[in-house]
């Protein structure tokens, strides 16, 4: 009876340590070496972006145990900073890592997976995407273009850009030059100022030297990096035009449906890992950043309420004249809305309340 039992207890030792060996990547991929480029928009290892694709490329590298190697590419290296979208949509690269509003050029309900202007904070944007119809949506949006998008970072709200002059009220937004993309810079321009798209390596010296007046980037962690602080005297809050902005992972349809249902896990679990990482990782350096700014004296300011209000007026309007241009631009629209509609009333019991009870 002993020895049976012995002989059984052998026999289940064997089949779970082959049951977990055969689902280790070292044994099940090692057959396999694929190699991918990522391009991006970013400067090669900029704080917080650059760096969020390069955490990216090691996660995917390590899952897969060396069987997938991901190299990443910044700026300008393979690509121009906003050339990311047709070099992979083409297969020039088959993944890439950037913001979704840049792309307005090619479909407007791209916007909406990036950062709404009084829209979705990062919690609320990833509730809509992983667990509302966000995902699925881009999917539909970005198929004709032959790219899986998948969420890969958040900066989490940004500020709401640095002025080389005083915005007291509506009337200072009027004849303004300022770098700010996407639906923001739409908002900007209806207020009468006058929107630029630049690559982030453009802003410091376009701002210097007075081709723009304004520009927002992202928030203290990466603009200290550019030291924006040395080119514009004051440091406005909130971003308004960036409350929750999402960064993508966009990759060659046809590199990813070539690979084995295990690989695409990996990329897909990769995906979220960077997405929590990067938010994660803003958190912990904005802070510094911050402290940094203050004892450099800049000056902070916020919106004066009569701003906000006129220009989240002008958002409303804009959003919904974007809704009514194609039958996808109505059903993202129409998704985000109801979403942040039933969403809201929670964050303004939960976070909103909390933090308003200590001022």
């Amino acid at each position: 009876m002993n020895n049976r039992r012995k002989f059984f207890k052998s026999l289940g030792l064997l089949s779970a340590t082959a049951l977990v060996g055969g689902l280790h990547p070292k044994n099940t991929l090692a057959k396999t070496k694929i190699k991918w480029k990522m391009v991006t928009s970013w400067p090669k290892n900029f704080p917080g972006l650059g760096a969020g694709a390069e955490t990216l490329a090691r996660y995917i590298n390590k899952l897969s145990g060396g069987s997938l190697e991901v190299k990443v590419f910044g700026a300008n290296e393979l690509v121009p900073p906003l050339g990311v979208f047709d070099f992979v949509s083409s297969g020039g690269a088959e993944m890439g890592h950037s913001g979704a509003y840049y792309w307005k050029g090619k479909t407007e309900a791209a916007q909406f997976f990036s950062s709404v202007p009084f829209g979705m904070t990062s919690q609320e944007m990833n509730s809509w995407l992983y667990y509302g119809d966000g995902l699925k949506l881009w999917e539909e949006v970005y198929e004709n273009f032959n790219l899986i998008p998948r969420p890969a970072g958040n900066t989490g709200v940004q500020m709401g850009g640095w002025f080389n002059k005083e915005i007291n009220t509506t009337n200072d937004l009027k004849g303004l030059k300022m770098r700010i993309p996407g639906l923001g810079g739409e908002v900007l321009a209806r207020a009468g100022g006058t929107p630029f798209t630049l690559a982030g390596s453009e802003i410091f010296t376009s701002l210097q030297t007075g081709v723009i007046d304004a520009t927002e980037w992202v928030g203290p962690y990466n603009d200290r990096a550019f030291g924006l602080h040395k080119a514009a005297k004051y440091y406005y809050y909130p971003g308004w035009h960036e409350p929750g902005p999402s960064l993508e992972c966009i990759i060659n349809k046809d590199a990813y449906n070539s690979l084995s249902d295990q690989h695409k896990s990996i990329i897909d679990i990769a995906c979220k890992a960077a997405n929590v990482d990067m938010i994660s990782d803003y958190m912990a350096k904005n802070y510094q950043a911050l402290e940094f700014f203050k004892r450099e004296k800049v000056q902070i300011k916020q919106f004066p309420a009569e701003v906000l209000s006129k220009l989240n007026k002008i958002s409303d309007e804009i959003l919904l004249e974007l809704s009514q241009k194609n039958n996808l631009s109505k059903k993202v629209y129409d998704s985000y809305v109801n979403f942040l509609s039933r969403v809201r009333p929670w964050t303004l019991i939960s976070e909103d309340a909390y933090l308003s009870s200590f001022k």
